[in-house]
């Protein structure tokens, strides 16, 4: 069952299934490489923002732009 980036617990292996910005939110995560269908891995949650990892690139997100990006867990 998807549910948002924001929700995710610091450790999670997850992957993006949709994400639910306008057009420019989307454009933006995905020129940054965060595309549905890769997989990320929540290294800190600090207030309602989040740094995730995708491979070796770690990426600052707020918790706004977190919440419209739908994930599920990797098993």
């Amino acid at each position: 069952m998807p549910f948002p980036l924001s929700l995710a617990d610091e450790g999670a292996r997850v992957r993006v299934v949709a994400l639910r910005g306008g057009a420019g939110l989307d454009k933006r995560v995905t020129e940054m490489g965060l595309n549905v269908g890769c997989e990320l891995v929540v290294r800190q949650r600090q207030g309602g923002g989040l740094v995730v990892m995708r491979g070796e690139t770690r990426f600052a997100l707020g918790g706004g732009m977190a919440h419209k990006i739908l994930v599920e867990k990797v098993e």
